[in-house]
């Protein structure tokens, strides 16, 4: 299994924090859009860094336009000398069309035409035939010499799409190169819903599931010390809670049998409550989404025996609370 890293969003942290992320082991750093722009911190980790991947997980494609992400993808591949790749997530309605002021409609159908558009893009860069991309939600037919990229010493990159549903995940496995699964996932909801609409969409395009790395953020919930693991505990309770009360992810918790949390969790953000969403998850359900080990060495072993063979990179967010034990916890997840 490979590991993917976090790299830290704070511009005068991200230098050091590639540099950890290399010498720990990661095979790719990646950078989240949440309250900062997710491609700046990627561009200071090209250049200070060597040998590990980059990627975003996720970047906003419906607030941007496929021009624009083929542009700033190809720029940061180039620079990273072929280590970059672009991950690619819908977001929800109300933040594509209250905060990004963007369009919304049939988001699985304009993710595919997104990808799409974007390796046309690419492709009329690389070999020099005329820009013809005409979908139902882009048009992109205009491409003159002036604004094809000077620089083309590495080929395009690759593209991963973030799915929670079978219709993206489907759109995920037949048009990009990785499926970025949510951490608001279960190994029942991945073994009994999101591998067949894998299968579904490798069979419409013809592929092999060699050809696709699924990776996930899985919870975990661990500490050196009591404290640790109680504050650890408490914090992914929270996290749970937040991403159940969103009414898109609702599925997951009704194939437990827990629709009802869904509705008790929107309730509490409709009064505001965001500091009691946490107190609705139980140990039951903390321990089917999360790792839960007071034993950090335990983790890796844990972590494989509940997901191999579902997914191929974790996606870490553990702090072990030293180089020593970071480092090692990667190598043992990385291990056969």
């Amino acid at each position: 299994m490979k590991v993917s890293g976090m790299l830290s969003a704070d511009l005068d942290m991200a230098p050091l924090s590639i540099a950890e992320l290399e010498q720990r082991g990661y095979d790719t750093a990646f950078s989240a859009e949440i309250n900062n722009d997710p491609f700046f911190p990627l561009l200071l980790a090209a250049e200070h860094s060597e040998r590990i991947a980059l990627t975003t997980a996720i970047s906003v494609a419906f607030a941007r336009s496929p021009m624009t992400v083929a542009t700033l993808a190809w720029d940061l591949n180039q620079y990273s000398h072929g280590r970059f790749s672009i991950g690619l997530g819908s977001q929800i309605k109300a933040h594509i069309t209250r905060r990004f002021s963007m369009p919304w409609s049939q988001p699985a159908s304009r993710m595919r035409e997104f990808v799409q558009a974007l390796r046309a893009i690419w492709q009329c860069w690389e070999t020099g035939e005329k820009l013809a991309f005409e979908g139902k939600f882009y048009s992109h037919t205009l491409m003159t010499p002036m604004f094809v990229p000077a620089r083309k010493e590495y080929a395009a990159p690759g593209v991963r799409v973030a799915a929670v549903g079978p219709r993206m995940t489907e759109v995920a496995a037949e048009v990009a190169d990785g499926m970025i699964a949510h951490g608001f996932t279960t190994a029942k909801y991945l073994r009994e819903v999101t591998l067949p609409a894998v299968e579904r969409g490798l069979n419409a395009a013809g592929r092999e599931r060699a050809s696709l790395d699924i990776s996930a953020p899985v919870f975990v919930v661990t500490g050196a010390s009591e404290e640790a693991f109680a504050r650890s505990k408490q914090a992914v309770q929270s996290q749970i809670g937040f991403y159940a009360s969103t009414p898109a992810y609702r599925p997951v918790l009704e194939l437990h049998g827990w629709g009802d949390l869904q509705s008790e969790a929107n309730q509490l953000t409709r009064e505001g409550r965001w500091q009691d969403m946490g107190d609705l998850i139980t140990d039951e359900i903390l321990q089917t989404f999360a790792i839960v080990s007071e034993d950090l060495e335990a983790v890796p072993a844990l972590l494989k025996a509940r997901y191999a063979g579902l997914i191929d990179t974790w996606m870490c967010t553990v702090d072990a609370g030293s180089h020593e034990l970071q480092t090692q916890l990667v190598t043992a997840v990385q291990a056969k």
